[in-house]
């Protein structure tokens, strides 16, 4: 079977996947008009914030699909069965999927075609390109996709302003009172907005709405909605409905039983949907037709929730009933309305703005009997009562993966875990509204979280942070003492030897903490695996003098190591035996280097770019702030290794999105990303915080490490912990202060800030300590001349040689 397929989007991508994990054996072809492989564009948006292109794109969909970029159908004739593109390629089909998409609306006003749109990432360059030699910007239309295109607007600098002709902002998504606090937070972030008016012409450097307004404007952005691309349907013959889309019966099929269509340009069952959730259930139900089967559309549910300007809002079934109950919180920003039938014990539909912590439990409940007063349920999830899910109810929309294909998972593949319910049902991997829900499913199933450290404490490594820090203990053996049981194991011991590190600053090796560090911390360096051991001196920012430089360049001459320059700009010299450690470090120290921790569970580097100081493009300076911050945080323990990095620009030659946190400049101030790992599971780092000044940014990470410090399990990476307790909660712990923790968060960081020493330095002056610093316990002061060490430059083997003593 020979498959073409017309478009290169999401839907598009979709369909090639599931055919490829269905075993499909054909030829699939696929015709995408965009120069790139099929993107995310949920999160379009953030290509504008320091997001590039490649991260963007959607995974590889597993099958050998020939793909054919910056081309489009032009032509289907349906007689031969054969496509034609605009460059005159002839594909022959057995089968034609149209997946076309949609193209953003532009309404037929004067001037029209000054404006930009807001669909692709070519437009968005356009729309930088644009604002750099502007100051204001005006946005038409006030829906989802507009507010999306206001914040770009926001975050490329421009004072914006948002029209919409609705009498209040996204009509289709909130009723009236759900506008007016979401028009309340918008303006608050510094937009103006226009509601109940529209657009009348756009000038040359200005727009003109209807009711006679007039704004001066650099760049303006069309966001009124989107039409069917439909064009290529029509050509062929193929029924299209009044207002557009490809019409198609419940298995995705055209009125030619070898065409299909599905995503933004399909009309099914008279409604063209345009979310991702109907869009990835077209695709799959088109491939199930493909390969012989008998699923079917029929309908897909169009709740939606997102964070716009940083404001939550949420929707989900009727926005209208027979009766309502609404809570109002205009002081803290708060609307949240129920729709329940007339006999109030039927959940018809709701809408959040500011809190959408319901909305993951309740939107699954919709045309369901109420298991509480309605009143009650609009605190699920905070406090609220408990809700409890049917088998059929849908937990991920995105994904169409319900509560009985969940519990399934737990029951019969063993899953055990939110990572491991991602991997086996797929929920949660798309917009990730659904993770807290996935973690409610787990406790209701009586999966039991084992949450103690080790066989010695029943604790966790957050209860045990806990434990230490309320009853000021500090040391191992009182912990265990009054908390554990038995003499500890290397899993406790070098958690607690951190802890206490973290809490009070002690030297790692001084009293009874020398002997509960691991390998590594044990001699102050990583070990390899030919039992030599690596120094890494510290090089904030990496900015570096020639001096320094030479002094390192002396030192591993001197001693024959081996030295390679790091991604994380250091300068890493291997092969040192035990006993050349504090020879080498006394030479380091000297010249005015400290430890880079490379051998601890600690911030390792923040990596930068030359940023403003030398690179045209750079608008702040990312090579201080860089320094800035390794300064603060050296020397930090925590559950696992921190890796940081700051961009001096968009462009993110620094990588900062790669990083347990990273910071990117723009020409309003930084945005604050967190939560990136380049280990063995890869992850982006997400948006936490845009436009901070240096205080603000300074102050926000401080939190995000101290409570990360105090909240994660043992050898947990940010990443795996921001999945566990959401981002959403961490912002509002770290910025909203919901816990109310954020004072003693800064005083902790203070605390660390003041006490810091270099702990190598501190070993070096101290006789006791350099005595752990020979290979064997029981070698003399000099190096045993018994030991010969054959030195290569890949490799340094110890050759232990037999001698007869008497």
């Amino acid at each position: 079977m020979r498959i073409v397929v017309a478009g290169y989007g999401p839907a598009a991508h979709r369909l090639v996947e599931t055919l490829a994990r269905r075993g499909f054996t054909g030829t699939i072809t696929v015709i995408g008009e965009e120069p790139r492989p099929a993107y995310d564009r949920v999160a379009l948006t953030s290509y504008l914030k320091g997001t590039g292109a490649g991260e963007l794109t959607l995974p590889d969909p597993g099958a050998s699909a020939r793909v054919l970029l910056g081309d489009r159908v032009v032509r289907v004739d349906r007689g031969r069965r054969t496509v034609t593109t605009r460059d005159g390629h002839e594909e022959p089909y057995d089968v034609l999927v149209l997946a076309t998409g949609s193209a953003p609306f532009v309404p037929p006003v004067p001037g029209a075609g000054r404006a930009f749109v807001y669909r692709t990432i070519e437009d968005l360059d356009a729309i930088r390109a644009a604002s750099a030699g502007a100051t204001t910007g005006v946005v038409v239309g006030g829906g989802l996709l507009g507010l999306e295109a206001a914040d770009a607007l926001r975050g490329l600098g421009l004072a914006t302003h948002v029209v919409e002709m609705g009498p209040w902002l996204m009509p289709r998504q909130v009723d009236e009172g759900g506008g007016a606090v979401l028009r309340g937070h918008v303006e608050r972030l510094g937009l103006t907005v226009h509601t109940g008016t529209g657009l009348d012409r756009i000038e040359d450097g200005r727009v003109v709405l209807a009711d006679g307004t007039s704004i001066d404007a650099g760049v303006v952005v069309f966001s009124a909605g989107v039409r069917p691309r439909d064009e290529l349907a029509r050509r062929a013959g193929l029924p299209v409905g009044e207002r557009g889309g490809v019409v198609v019966d419940e298995g995705m099929r055209t009125a030619d039983p070898a065409i299909y269509a599905v995503g933004e340009c399909a009309l099914a069952g008279g409604m063209v949907y345009g979310l991702v959730g109907p869009c990835n259930a077209m695709a799959e139900v088109a491939a199930d037709r493909v390969l012989g089967g008998s699923a079917s559309f029929t309908g897909a549910d169009l709740s939606t929730k997102l964070k716009l300007l940083g404001v939550d809002v949420a929707s989900f079934g009727r926005l209208s009933g027979a009766l309502d109950v609404t809570y109002m919180d205009p002081v803290g920003g708060v609307y949240k309305k129920l729709f329940v039938s007339d006999d109030a014990r039927t959940l018809l539909g709701g809408i959040c703005v500011g809190d959408a912590t319901p909305y993951t439990l309740l939107r699954p409940l919709v045309g369901r009997e109420l298991t509480a007063s309605p009143s009650d349920l609009l605190f699920a999830g905070a406090g609220g009562p408990r809700v409890d899910l049917p088998d059929d109810a849908p937990v991920c929309s995105c994904n169409n993966v319900t509560r009985g294909e969940i519990r399934a998972a737990i029951a019969e593949r063993g899953a055990t875990d939110v990572p491991a319910l991602k991997k086996c049902t797929r929920a949660g991997t798309s917009c990730g509204s659904c993770l807290p829900a996935l973690a409610s499913i787990l406790a209701a199933e009586g999966v039991a979280q084992d949450k103690a450290l080790c066989e010695h404490f029943a604790h966790s490594r957050s209860e045990l942070f806990d434990i230490v820090r309320v009853r000021g203990i500090t040391t191992f053996s009182r912990l265990i003492a009054e908390h554990g049981r038995g003499r500890g194991c290397d899993i406790c011991k070098p958690v607690v030897a951190s802890i206490l590190a973290s809490l009070d600053g002690g030297h790692v090796l001084e009293g009874e903490r020398a002997a509960l560090q691991d390998t590594n911390d044990h001699f102050l360096a990583n070990i390899q695996k030919n039992g030599t051991y690596s120094v890494v001196p510290r090089i904030p920012g990496g900015e570096i003098t020639p001096e320094k430089l030479i002094v390192i360049g002396e030192v591993a001459r001197d001693f024959g190591l081996y030295t390679k320059i790091t991604g994380g700009q250091r300068i890493d010299l291997f092969g040192a035996r035990v006993e050349e450690l504090p020879l080498i470090w006394k030479r380091l120290v000297d010249a005015g280097f400290e430890s880079g921790h490379a051998y601890g569970k600690a911030l390792r580097t923040v990596k930068s770019c030359v940023g403003s100081a030398w690179c045209r493009y750079g608008v702040r300076d990312s090579v201080g702030m860089a320094i800035a911050l390794e300064l603060r945080y050296r020397g930090l323990r925590s559950p696992h290794k921190l890796k940081a990095a700051v961009s001096g620009c968009a462009r993110e030659c620094a990588e900062a999105r790669g990083k347990d946190f990273g910071v990117i400049a723009t020409e309003t101030g930084w945005n604050l990303y967190v939560g990136g790992n380049g280990g063995f599971t890869p992850r982006h780092a997400e948006l936490l915080a845009t436009d901070l000044s240096d205080e603000e940014l300074i102050r926000s990470i401080d939190r995000f490490l101290m409570f990360y410090i105090r909240t994660a399990d043992r050898l947990q990476r940010t990443s795996a912990w921001i999945e566990r307790i959401g981002l959403d909660h961490l912002r509002d712990v770290i910025v909203g202060d919901s816990l109310g923790i954020c004072a003693d968060l800064d005083a902790a960081m203070e605390r660390h800030v003041g006490g810091y020493f270099d702990e190598w330095r501190a070993t070096v002056e101290d006789p006791e300590k350099l005595r752990r610093f020979v290979s064997f316990v029981n070698a003399p002061g000099t190096p045993d001349p018994s030991i010969v060490f054959e030195t290569r430059r890949d490799q340094i083997t110890p050759v232990l040689v037999e001698v007869t003593r008497s």
